[in-house]
């Protein structure tokens, strides 16, 4: 055990006495800068120690160490359920969490290399004029003149000096110099005042001030004056000059609205046309500011259109934004787009996937006087870049939205980050970075933590891929179950420590004392069943046509990027549904022909999308079986005697709830620069209802006591009712009896949601004709875990269903009965079928990455034919 090694304690981090949610007074001393991987059953309380406890404690000795001026404005956050914890570095947290980017958030924003791509355009790109196409040059005084005194005589004008644009800050030392230039009026964020009048500005937000220089009208005698008012200018803003004018000869009034604004400047003007252009900045290419952003769709490359006939009707948006046709998508302004780098603008560089754009970088020719400055600037983007190639997220373009990654693409573009920041002595806790990541790339996804390790940090991962176990420095074996059952440390140590412990169920994997995958049968094709689609080209799809046999389980498999998503749930489920007459979601990808649909009645996906947002939805609400328990309390005595229905037992409406948390068990506090906080309701103590709802018992048991059931114990509370036994044994089937029916749906994983689904579909009445189809069913499954989940997979296929599994993992691909392998590689070099067949056929293709791969696992266990 690991309360057994003697250790120092200077160069460890050690956790003593650990009991957050289900761990058991858990004492454990994990290594400095080491790789320290973290395993176990679903439940056995992984999460709780590496998330729950260390992190959770690191983010509160962050607060803490701040100073009192700092903490004012931050809620203290509340000590995790530990006697102590010493020697932690800062923490770093990498997870799944997909939440946290925006709609403007793209992987080249996520890992940086926006930053440096922004800061290389500005400094060693050519400038072009957006209007003519020509090369934009210096543009004298005088040419700023002449350009002024084309407009029509009695023009109004107001000359005026930028000397802030868009900056944060007080900016006093900068009013004070205007002021001492002799001017008395500026203009601050649209509002002319007096500059003694003008107000202490927010530090925090951002302002402009521009200076009053000079109120001219156009017309006979007035160059001179115009001359020397632009030169006060120019000298005040550093080569910038506004003019603000209504033109001469107008019938319209002079109202603020009338006026017209023109930037000039003395560094950037286009010889042909004479544009002028603000000096290149890195905001210049930012579409998160409002000096780069494209004006029509700020920033977004989208714009949603307005329908309606006429103004009575009620406007609403379209399903899916249009594309901004003034910026095509690029988000940015003209000028920003017109700028060049070696011919290409920055919208053409992003638009180009990881390896491509490395491999551009790398062949660039620079002269001279370029060379210095691209250099160190090339030097981080190249790092980050080939850092992003070698944890396998090579095909990604860097114009992709975040928020369309999946959690483990995001992790490992986040992971980017990190390596690139070049932090030294942090902890940084990552949860299953393998998700999403097929067999070939896990060597270099370990290589990649072994640098963060070489850089003087500690890395914590919980995870269950066995590659990632076998190569950690020590490995920490939680259980020996789930919920109440697990929360221990059974086994800590080296790989080969833990392998030969025999209380450890991980070792018992690890040592081929048990397998996942069995003997077993092999289904017959019925080849006159099947479903065909032809001709899909959506994304890197090449025109792929594939059968997919009906009344099995089918896998589809791949590198990550072959476009497995692209054809199954953006093309083929999409289609389906079309096809039975339901709505789909989205709109399916490009197609030519679907055939098939005849032998299928209904189609099921079960997605990681969280089963809900709030923390009133939970697994009890889900399945339905919260329904039947309320209507069980309801039709008690003391129920009756009081009046109470069913709708008394809702967390989510009425008057039976918690009216200070409304029924949610917390309270969010609001934290400035640290994610929201949830703490516990002081009226309620976290049981959602009001005094007198929790009176009402049944067997002695509170309707909040039942949300504090495990799956396991509320099926055990409820055996003699059919209705609500059926549902939560369908949840322990699925290996989620350790969940609490009342958990909050934001605190389940991915792979636990789906699971959840699942089993509220297995308890639903089936045909025997539908498809199921499941994205990565093994995301935070153990070896046990997945053996149950093929299980339950196999029971549905026998019942006359098809299941369809997009998966990586070695052990439910052995297990299909049928193969589609897409690649060969990611992004443009894959989008096409490799293989098809049975997992032997398959790894008998020596052209089959997966294949390669699949030959040792097929040697573990034999088939025999039904």
């Amino acid at each position: 055990m690991a309360s057994d090694l003697v250790v120092n304690p200077v160069a460890h981090i050690t956790i003593e006495g650990a009991r957050t949610h289900n761990l058991r007074n858990v004492t454990l001393h994990i290594p400095h800068n080491q790789l320290t991987v973290i395993t176990g059953v679903s439940g056995s309380g992984k999460s709780s120690l590496a998330f729950d406890t260390l992190f959770a404690e690191g983010q509160r000795q962050y607060i803490e160490s701040l100073s009192t001026y700092a903490r004012q404005y931050l809620n203290p956050l509340p000590r995790p359920d530990v006697d102590g914890v010493h020697g932690l570095q800062p923490t770093l947290c990498i997870d799944q969490r997909s939440t946290t980017a925006g709609p403007r958030s793209t992987v080249a924003t996520v890992s940086e290399v926006y930053d440096y791509l922004r800061l290389l355009m500005a400094r060693a790109a050519t400038p072009y004029c957006f209007k003519c196409g020509q090369n934009i040059q210096q543009q004298s005084q005088q040419q700023i003149v002449q350009s002024i005194l084309q407009l029509p005589a009695g023009t109004k004008l107001v000359v005026l000096a930028p000397v802030v644009r868009g900056r944060r800050g007080g900016h006093r030392d900068e009013l004070r110099a205007i002021q001492q230039a002799g001017l008395i009026r500026v203009r601050v964020d649209g509002d002319l005042l007096d500059i003694e009048a003008v107000p202490e500005l927010n530090p925090r937000q951002n302002h402009t001030i521009e200076a009053v220089v000079d109120r001219i009208v156009l017309g006979s005698g007035s160059d001179q004056r115009l001359s020397e008012s632009v030169a006060i200018a120019l000298q005040l803003a550093h080569g910038l000059v506004s003019i603000s004018y209504l033109p001469g000869k107008s019938s319209k009034s002079d109202a603020p609205q009338d006026w017209q604004e023109r930037l000039f400047s003395s560094r950037f003007a286009c010889a042909s046309c004479g544009a002028s252009f603000e000096e290149l900045e890195p905001r210049t290419f930012s579409f998160n500011s409002p000096y780069g952003a494209c004006p029509d769709c700020h920033g977004m490359g989208q714009i949603v259109q307005q329908v309606g006939t006429n103004a009575e009707e009620r406007v609403e948006p379209t399903d899916t934004p249009q594309t901004c046709s003034a910026c095509k998508g690029a988000r940015l302004r003209p000028e920003a787009l017109a700028v060049k780098l070696h011919d290409c603008s920055i919208a053409d560089i992003v638009a180009k996937n990881i390896m491509e754009l490395l491999a551009w970088l790398e062949c660039l020719k620079w002269d001279e006087e370029t060379l210095p400055v691209a250099r160190p600037i090339l030097g981080e983007m190249l790092h980050r870049l080939r850092f992003l190639v070698q944890v396998g997220v090579g095909y990604l373009t860097l114009d992709r939205p975040a928020d369309s990654l999946s959690g483990g693409e995001l992790q490992r573009v986040r992971l980017a980050t990190c390596i690139g920041s070049g932090l030294v002595g942090v902890c940084y806790i990552l949860d299953e970075p393998s998700i999403g990541l097929h067999p070939r790339d896990n060597d270099r996804l370990i290589q990649s933590l072994r640098q963060l390790q070489a850089q003087g940090n500690t890395v914590i991962v919980v995870e269950h891929d066995e590659a990632m176990m076998r190569a950690a420095d020590m490995l920490v074996d939680m259980g020996p179950g789930a919920g109440p059952q697990g929360g221990m440390v059974i086994a800590a140590g080296t790989p080969t420590e833990v392998t030969a412990d025999p209380r450890s169920l991980t070792g018992a994997y690890l040592r081929g004392e048990r397998q996942v995958t069995e003997n077993r049968s092999v289904r017959s094709i019925a080849k006159s069943k099947k479903l065909r689609l032809s001709g899909a080209i959506l994304h890197n799809l090449d025109s792929v046509s594939v059968e997919i046999p009906l009344g099995l389980l089918v896998g589809i498999t791949g590198v990550s990027g072959s476009g497995k998503s692209s054809l199954i749930s953006q093309t083929l489920v999409p289609a389906i549904l079309r096809e039975l007459g339901q709505a789909p979601a989205a709109r399916p990808g490009p197609y030519t022909k679907l055939t098939g649909v005849q032998h299928v009645d209904k189609l099921i996906e079960l997605t990681q999308a969280p089963i809900g947002r709030s923390p009133r939805s939970t697994p009890a609400t889900y399945c339905g079986a919260w329904d039947l328990i309320r209507q069980l309390w309801a039709n008690t005595r003391d129920s009756k005697s009081r009046g109470y229905t069913a709708g008394r037992f809702s967390f989510k409406a009425g008057t039976g709830r918690c009216p200070k948390c409304q029924g949610q068990g917390q309270e969010k506090i609001e934290m400035n620069f640290l994610p929201d906080l949830f703490v516990t309701c002081s009226a309620c103590q976290g049981q959602r209802y009001n005094r007198q709802t929790l009176q009402v018992r049944y067997r002695q048991r509170s309707i909040a006591d039942i949300l504090n059931m495990s799956v396991d114990q509320a099926a055990e509370f409820f055996c003699n009712f059919e209705k609500i036994h059926r549902l939560l044994t369908t949840l322990q089937q699925v290996g989620l009896g350790y969940v609490a029916l009342g958990q909050n749906s934001a605190t389940l994983s991915g792979g636990e949601a789906q699971r959840i689904k699942l089993a509220t579909e297995l308890a639903r009445p089936e045909t025997g004709q539908t498809i199921y189809i499941l994205d990565e069913p093994t995301s935070g499954l153990h070896f046990e875990d997945i053996k149950r989940l093929i299980m339950v997979l196999n029971d549905l296929v026998s019942r006359g269903n098809t299941v369809i599994v997009t998966e990586h993992n070695l052990d439910v691909i052995a297990s299909c009965d049928w193969l589609i392998d897409l690649g060969p590689d990611g992004g443009k070099m894959g989008g096409r079928i490799v293989a098809t067949g049975t997992p032997a056929q398959i790894a008998s293709q020596t052209h089959s990455l997966t294949g390669q791969f699949l030959r040792h696992k097929l040697t573990n266990f034999s088939e025999s034919p039904t």
